[in-house]
């Protein structure tokens, strides 16, 4: 955090009146289920992101991102979602949903501090938002409560972005646990911490630098036809919402959907099914399950859903194949995470195996080319943690 006020202290000359971090995320399952209201497993990890703020005299607005060296200007009265401020819209988006709640402010001087930049994938852009949520309760609305802070967030990303708003990537950096994951329902708009702890293991970020490809637009999948197919397929099975396994209903349900299409769906179905295993897994601290409720899941993203590439299936491949050959439980895992089409991976090995992963990472190189970047992280406080509930 000290070298975050001094980026501050330097750029604008003056302390910071408040400072906030939040953690950055991940999703370890669902993360493409959220629009037909199904679950999404994710993770705070302990790569923070700062926002810090001094008031200013003006109504003029200035941002500071010292890792990318960007400065980007605004003003109170002009205020708008830029294409060219990136980063920044995600703080000028918050601000506008308490100015909207009828709090007031003027001018602000605004630093991003974060190492782990907005293009790698893991929840900067969410870590901003959040962040700058909870540092102007702090300084213009002490009286806000912790769900008007999630509805701040969510309006931010409707009105002012104009983009989806994914609750995971609100529930999670505002409140998660160290050692727990966060289980997010879009049915209820509730979430639920779960256990993360598995003894003697290793829990790695790996950016695959390889350029992102658009192979198709997920947004495509996002219609209210699409919605209400995989909703008649849904079931209640012991308390719990989950999809029909019957091949000659979802054929029959899906009949009137294109091959493309139709693939993809039965991916979000699938992907919902690993997900249940792996709450159950990690519910009963069975780490062998949970790899295998992994696996499953990037084999349908890679498969059905289409949004891996050949590296990252092959660092994927690597973690778990002397397992796989030798027909013992899996000890580790590891899936595509984000939106793929050349993106990072998580991998979870034992401690011990660290050696020969690093060791798989230059030999990645040799063969293809890109300079992988591999983070060890540990679960996370979110900013405001520690309990169960709904917005």
């Amino acid at each position: 955090m000290n070298q975050a006020v001094q980026a501050h202290q330097t750029e604008y000359g003056s302390q910071p009146d408040v400072v906030m971090s939040a953690p950055g995320r991940i999703h370890l399952l669902g993360e493409h289920s959220w629009y037909f209201k199904d679950k999404t497993l994710s993770l705070a990890v302990d790569l923070p992101v700062f926002v810090l703020i001094s008031l200013r005299q003006d109504n003029n607005l200035r941002f500071y991102f010292p890792q990318l060296n960007e400065r980007k200007r605004s003003s109170l009265p002009t205020m708008r979602f830029r294409r060219e401020d990136r980063w920044a819209n995600a703080f000028k988006g918050v601000l506008s949903s308490f100015l909207a709640a009828g709090y007031e402010c003027g001018g602000l001087n605004v630093t991003v501090y974060s190492d782990m930049l907005p293009s790698a994938g893991f929840g900067v852009n969410s870590a901003i938002k959040v962040a700058s949520a909870c540092a102007l309760r702090k300084l213009i609305a002490p009286k806000a409560k912790d769900g008007d802070l999630v509805e701040y967030i969510d309006s931010a990303n409707r009105f002012f972005m104009n983009t989806t708003s994914c609750l995971a990537d609100i529930f999670t950096p505002l409140y998660a646990k160290k050692n727990t994951c966060v289980l997010t329902n879009y049915n209820t708009g509730s979430y639920e911490l779960l256990p993360f702890d598995f003894p003697d293991t290793t829990f790695l970020l790996t950016d695959a630098k390889v350029p992102r490809v658009n192979v198709w637009h997920e947004e495509t999948l996002w219609t209210a036809e699409y919605a209400c197919l995989l909703g008649d397929l849904k079931i209640s099975r012991n308390g719990e919402i989950m999809y029909e396994d019957s091949d000659v209903e979802i054929n029959e349900v899906l009949s009137v959907v294109n091959e493309d299409y139709r693939r993809r769906l039965i991916c979000i179905m699938k992907e919902q099914t690993a997900l249940l295993d792996a709450v159950s897994a990690l519910k009963n601290s069975n780490f062998s399950q949970f790899a295998r409720a992994v696996a499953h899941s990037h084999e349908l993203l890679r498969d059905l859903f289409q949004i891996s590439c050949p590296e990252v299936d092959w660092l994927v491949k690597r973690v778990f194949e002397a397992d796989m050959l030798a027909g013992k439980p899996l000890s580790a895992c590891s899936r595509i995470t984000g939106k793929g089409c050349g993106s990072s991976t998580y991998t979870i090995l034992q401690t011990k195996d660290l050696e020969s992963y690093e060791k798989r990472l230059a030999e990645y190189e040799r063969i293809f080319g890109f300079h992988a970047v591999c983070y060890n992280v540990h679960t996370a406080d979110g900013v405001i943690h520690g309990r169960n509930g709904k917005r």
